[in-house]
């Protein structure tokens, strides 16, 4: 594998309090269901330990509330070998915090109090410039504020280093933005979202992440699911297939994906070939209730990807 890659992560840590359901409850509906668990959960922190799972030496940029979940995070980044030198912690908000309900069919709803997540501000991100920098891959989402993003995108894009977006929770973005976008990463409701065009297979997908490369964007993959995902770039597209496998819990499989493919470019991968290794993360990742504490490590992939 030679060096080991470098990853650095700018965005979100929520504390995820999960309740399994027989079903989701209608508006005013009491379901008994159960069981419940509390984990670390976040699109950023989730990406950031899958990373760490899979090989890569990983930085971390977020904010916690002075509270107990924010210690908890702090305790699991270091538990699970996230570097944390650019934590910062707040007292102006709670830790943010995620309630999910998963229902036997293992698809979910979800409620995101982001509390410290909107208080990171751009110029938290100036002592963190030689992690975002000197990275192979900067990974962001859309869990803190967009300005943010927008700054830890230019830092990045100006250093030579590759810039991953996934840009979930779905939003329009700036036009503007995707000029700094290596590989962007929406799933299929966050491709319409974002273009303004019905994205609904394989062939509307790849009309709509043209556009998305017209805009800029060096490449697009967009997730669909079990079908697997789609790389178009300028030479074409491709769909590359998923992995069959019984699903318990879809919480974080596009943060497993979003992880897994930036370890594999950042390790020299070719799109493809990185995608691949993150579908079968994914698929991994849906075997097991949770998000953070579900994400596979690097031996299960490769032996998972062999089978």
């Amino acid at each position: 594998m030679g060096r080991q890659a470098r990853v650095a992560v700018v965005g979100s840590f929520n504390y995820d309090l999960v309740a399994k359901t027989p079903r989701i409850p209608v508006k005013g509906e009491t379901i008994l269901g159960g069981p419940f668990f509390m984990g670390p959960g976040g699109k950023g922190a989730n990406q950031a330990v899958a990373a760490a799972r899979l090989g890569a030496a990983v930085d971390m940029v977020v904010k916690l509330g002075q509270d107990l979940f924010g210690d908890q995070a702090v305790e699991n980044l270091a538990r699970e070998g996230v570097g944390s030198d650019f934590v910062i912690r707040t007292d102006q908000s709670h830790t943010g915090t995620a309630l999910i309900m998963v229902d036997a069919e293992g698809e979910n709803i979800i409620v995101v109090a982001a509390g410290a997540n909107n208080l990171l501000k751009p110029e938290d991100l100036e002592r963190a410039w030689p992690a975002i920098t000197g990275a192979d891959a900067l990974l962001v989402q859309l869990e803190v504020p967009m300005e943010t993003v927008e700054r830890a995108m230019q830092m990045a894009h100006d250093a030579g280093v590759r810039v991953l977006l996934n840009p979930a929770p779905g939003r329009e973005l700036d036009p503007n933005w995707f000029r700094w976008v290596d590989v962007l990463t929406p799933n299929e409701t966050e491709t319409q979202l974002i273009t303004g065009m019905p994205v609904t297979d394989v062939e509307t997908a790849t009309a709509a992440a043209h556009k998305l490369l017209g805009l800029g964007a060096g490449a697009v993959v967009v997730t669909m699911g079990a079908t697997g995902a789609l790389v178009v770039t300028s030479g074409g597209a491709e769909l590359v297939p998923g992995f069959k496998v019984e699903v318990v819990d879809t919480t974080g499989a596009g943060d497993a994906f979003s992880g897994a493919l930036a370890v594999a470019l950042a390790e020299g991968a070719d799109l493809a070939a990185a995608v691949a290794f993150a579908n079968a993360a994914a698929a991994l990742q849906v075997t097991k209730l949770g998000t953070a504490p579900a994400m596979p490590y690097r031996a299960d992939v490769d032996e998972f990807v062999q089978a």
